[in-house]
């Protein structure tokens, strides 16, 4: 799982096997290590009716609607946006067009490629 943050918007982007062990889990964590303390990032199902976000303890934790989280996993959906003061978007890692050094075998087709 892939984080970026700029500003007051968070995003996650998910590998296949990170998708699947959402489904399986309901619950996904990544760890940032900065040596004297480390940052966690998750995603976690929960009982939500949109994307809520947490901080605490030096962990962001996404929450995704259980009826959300089944709607992407299961389908080609792409992914899901909240905006407000904190957007929040999280999404399927997708191919790159361009060439670029990181492996990205584990990443969704990217549907632009399809003929």
């Amino acid at each position: 799982m892939k984080v970026r943050i700029k500003g007051n918007s968070l995003r996650y982007r998910l590998s296949m096997t990170d998708v699947t062990r959402f489904r399986r889990d309901g619950y996904i964590e990544e760890v940032i290590d900065f040596g004297k303390t480390q940052l966690t990032y998750a995603l976690q199902r929960g009982p939500t009716l949109s994307l809520e976000a947490e901080f605490m303890n030096d962990k962001i934790i996404v929450f995704m609607p259980y009826s959300w989280s089944d709607e992407w996993v299961e389908t080609d959906r792409i992914g899901f946006e909240q905006k407000g003061p904190l957007c929040l978007l999280i999404e399927k890692d997708f191919q790159c067009l361009d060439n670029v050094a990181e492996d990205q075998s584990d990443n969704y087709p990217n549907p632009s490629l399809v003929c």
